[in-house]
């Protein structure tokens, strides 16, 4: 008989040629466990979907509860479903006045592909623009907004008029002109690596946007819900975009993405032509459910919030080698820099022997992602530290 791994590559499409094949039969706080029993600490809570960690009691009472109520109903913005209004509404409650209106989705990508026809559609103009080296999700529009050929040259032809500057380049915030709908940006960048804004760049991004009439849009799927040690990352920056997506860590594990902003904004996708932007299962009551008992937890116990930045310097002062060049980190996102590629999957490879599970980022191959649930506790972070440090000694022997 063929073992579940066997099945795996043979009917499951692969997304690499070489994929973990890490078998996961049970996952519970900060740990994935084999069928053998053997427990990995997750380095990167999927990443940053667990921000709660790995089947939280209040999260799964909910989405029980939920099935045992009703599951699909109808296509997302026909009927009244609590969880969905519930869920808005507390949403809404800890964000800015002007982010008051939320359309649900199934994923981050979704939300991207979503906020950029409300962007075209309230501003009646085409031209999107989007920072070098940022990673908005893998369908044709968000793909679009990657610079990288490496990653789209294979399915070009994509969406026409999408141009690209470079994160922190005041200069080249004069590329917004009026012509522009809307510009796409992460706050605090994921996949190059973790990147911070400096210098007021987002408050004077801001102003460039509104001197032209474009929307701002915030792209916090990766970073937001208490990553960076805020609710949403850009509080920490003293501004706030038109449009904010939201998905990972807001579902605490069940998948759901959103985009948010003005009632006014939002409301052109209802008319002329209806049904601007439709889905079936956007907005499911169970991920709703779910996302509701998630966002609960991070708003009312804050002092999940309150300590990542205190977590986050356990892991600073711990972590010292002579083989790590730099960290960098916003909060519970961290980049370990290593000198090279090779150095990075070795460094992984032995963190799995020794139960481990971390990776490397999309835009930036010599550096480890550390990101873990933010109820890891300093026990937890002090064990994730040593594996860390023994794995760094391996890979430099290799």
């Amino acid at each position: 008989m063929l073992s579940q791994r066997q099945l795996f590559l043979q009917h499951v499409a692969q997304t690499s040629e070489m994929p973990a094949n890490l078998e996961i039969v049970r996952a519970q706080g900060v740990y994935l466990y084999e069928p053998s029993g053997k427990a990995y600490l997750d380095l990167i809570s999927g990443n940053c979907v667990s921000n709660l960690g790995h089947c939280h009691p209040a999260i799964v009472a909910a989405v029980q509860q939920q099935c045992a109520t009703y599951m699909h109903t109808q296509v997302y913005g026909e009927f009244v479903l609590t969880p969905q209004v519930e869920l808005a509404k507390l949403l809404a409650d800890n964000l800015p006045a002007t982010l008051n209106s939320v359309y649900f989705l199934n994923s981050g990508a979704e939300a991207v592909e979503g906020a950029m026809k409300l962007a075209k559609r309230y501003t009646n103009r085409a031209k999107i623009i989007a920072a070098r080296g940022a990673y908005h999700g893998s369908s044709q529009g968000a793909l679009s907004l990657m610079s990288s050929e490496f990653f789209t040259s294979a399915f070009r032809p994509l969406l026409p008029q999408v141009f690209f500057i470079d994160f922190n380049d005041e200069n080249d915030l004069q590329k917004i002109d009026f012509e522009t709908a809307c510009v796409v940006v992460e706050p605090v960048r994921a996949e190059i690596g973790v990147e911070k804004p400096k210098n007021d760049y987002l408050k004077k991004l801001k102003k460039r946007c509104e001197e032209v009439g474009a929307l701002l849009v915030f792209d916090e799927i990766q970073v937001g819900c208490g990553r960076t040690g805020s609710l949403w990352a850009f509080q920490q920056y003293d501004t706030a975009p038109d449009i904010l997506l939201l998905a990972k860590g807001l579902g605490g594990g069940m998948p759901i993405g959103a985009f948010i902003a003005d009632r006014k904004i939002m409301h052109s996708l209802a008319k002329n032509p209806v049904l601007g932007h439709i889905t079936t299962f956007g907005g499911h009551p169970v991920s709703c459910a779910a996302a509701l008992a998630n966002l609960k937890i991070l708003v009312g116990e804050t002092e999940i919030i309150n300590n990542v930045k205190r977590k986050a310097d356990i892991f600073l002062r711990l972590l010292q080698h002579k083989a790590i060049k730099e960290i960098r980190n916003a909060g519970l996102i961290m980049a370990m820099e290593l000198e090279s590629f090779d150095m990075v999957k070795n460094t992984i490879r032995h963190c799995l022997d020794l139960g481990l599970v971390t990776d490397w980022f999309l835009y930036n191959d010599k550096s480890i992602r550390i990101a873990p649930p933010l109820i890891i506790n300093d026990e937890e972070i002090e064990k994730a530290c040593t594996i860390l440090l023994t794995a760094l000694d391996l890979a430099t022997k290799n």
